[in-house]
C-alpha cells in the first residue's frame, strides 16, 4: 500500500465533533490509512482503538501503532461487530466514534483490489478479500437479481438495461476485469452530459455494495455503536452517497425520539422508544469549497453527529 496517498475527508470536522480528551477513550470504525487516529491521538492524550475489515490496511497500520504504543490498538473485523471487538479487549465503552463509510482511497485506487473502472484489473471489489467477488456475483447472478442490485443500490435508471448486457455479453466469456464491465456498462447506459459522472459508476458502487454488505453493516454498526457509546460519548459518521446518508439520518432520528408517533394499528398502551441519542446535525456537515478544491473526492461527503444521552438528560 506504500505509494498510495490517502487523504481523509472532513478530518477537522470529525475530530472537532468527537472531541478527545486526556485520558478518553475512542473507537475508529474504518481505520484506513489511519487519518482520523492520527488526529485523535494528536490532539489530546488519549487512546484509539481502531478496527478495519481489510487486512491490508491493518498490516499497513503496524508501525503506526508501535509509534504510538500503548495508545493505540489495531483490531482486524468489522465495524458492525464492534461491541463483541470491544469486549474481546476488556473494553466496555468509548467516548466517541468515527465512521467513514465507504471504499478507501487506498483501495479504490489499487487496480488489483477491483474497486474502480480508471485503471483495468481483476473484477473483485471484496474489502476483505474472501467470500464472493464482484466477478461471481456478475458472472452467476441471474438477469433480475442483477437488475435488482444494480438499481436499489447503484440507484441506476437503465437498470434492467445494464443487467441484460451484462448476460448477454457473459455468454461469450466470463467477464473478468473492471475494464470489461465498465465497456459494457457505458455501452448500455450510454453518453453522459460533460458534467456528469462516468455511466459506469452507479453500476460499479451498486456491485460494491452488494458484495461487502455495506449498508447491512451499516446498520449493525450505528446499532452497535449506540450501545459501546458512554454517556455524553459522540458518534460521528462521515458517508458519500445518498444511501448511507438516509440510513445515518433515520437511525439517528428515530433513536433521537423524532419518529412520528405510534400507529393507531399498535397495540393498546405500547410507549415511544425513550430517546437514547442526541442530534447534534439536523443537517448535515458539508466540505468546505477549499477541501473539495483540493481532494475532489470529498465533494459527495455529509457528516452527522450524535451524543449518547445519559440517565436524566433529555433530548
Amino acid at each position: 500500500m506504500s505509494g498510495v496517498r490517502h487523504i481523509p475527508v472532513m478530518m477537522r470536522e470529525v475530530v472537532d465533533a468527537l472531541q478527545p480528551r486526556d485520558g478518553g477513550r475512542y473507537l475508529d470504525g474504518t481505520f484506513g490509512a489511519g487519518g482520523y487516529t492520527t488526529a485523535m491521538l494528536d490532539r489530546a492524550d488519549c487512546q484509539v482503538i481502531a478496527i478495519d475489515r481489510d487486512p491490508d490496511a491493518i498490516a499497513a497500520g503496524r508501525a503506526m501503532a508501535e509509534r504510538y504504543a500503548p495508545r493505540l490498538r489495531l483490531i482486524e473485523g468489522r465495524f458492525g461487530d464492534m461491541a463483541e471487538l470491544l469486549s474481546a479487549e476488556g473494553v466496555e465503552d468509548v467516548d466517541g466514534v468515527a465512521l467513514d463509510l465507504g471504499v478507501s482511497s487506498m483501495q479504490f485506487d489499487q487496480a488489483d483490489r477491483g474497486f474502480s473502472f480508471r485503471a483495468s484489473g481483476p473484477l473483485d471489489m471484496r474489502m476483505e478479500k474472501n467470500g464472493q467477488s464482484a466477478a461471481d456475483l456478475v458472472n452467476d447472478a441471474d438477469e433480475a437479481e442483477l437488475a435488482d442490485i444494480i438499481w436499489r443500490y447503484g440507484e441506476e435508471r437503465r437498470s434492467r438495461r445494464v443487467a441484460r448486457n451484462i448476460v448477454e455479453a457473459r455468454r461469450a466469456k466470463r467477464i473478468e476485469s473492471t475494464g470489461e464491465l465498465a465497456e459494457i456498462v457505458r455501452r448500455a447506459v450510454g453518453p453522459q452530459g460533460r458534467d456528469e459522472s462516468d455511466p459506469a459508476t452507479r453500476t460499479f458502487q451498486a456491485l460494491r455494495i452488494a458484495v461487502n454488505d455495506e449498508l447491512g453493516e451499516l446498520e449493525r454498526g450505528l446499532a452497535a455503536a449506540e450501545q459501546v457509546l458512554s454517556p455524553g460519548g459522540r458518534l460521528a459518521v462521515v458517508s458519500f452517497h445518498s444511501l448511507e446518508d438516509r440510513a445515518v439520518k433515520e437511525f439517528v432520528r428515530a433513536r433521537a425520539g423524532r419518529t412520528p408517533g405510534p400507529s393507531r394499528h399498535a397495540p393498546p398502551g405500547a410507549a415511544a422508544r425513550a430517546a437514547t441519542l442526541r442530534d447534534l446535525s439536523r443537517k448535515p456537515l458539508l466540505p468546505s469549497d477549499e477541501e473539495v478544491a483540493g481532494n475532489p473526492r470529498a465533494r459527495s461527503a455529509r457528516l452527522r453527529i450524535a451524543e449518547k444521552i445519559g440517565a436524566g438528560d433529555r433530548a
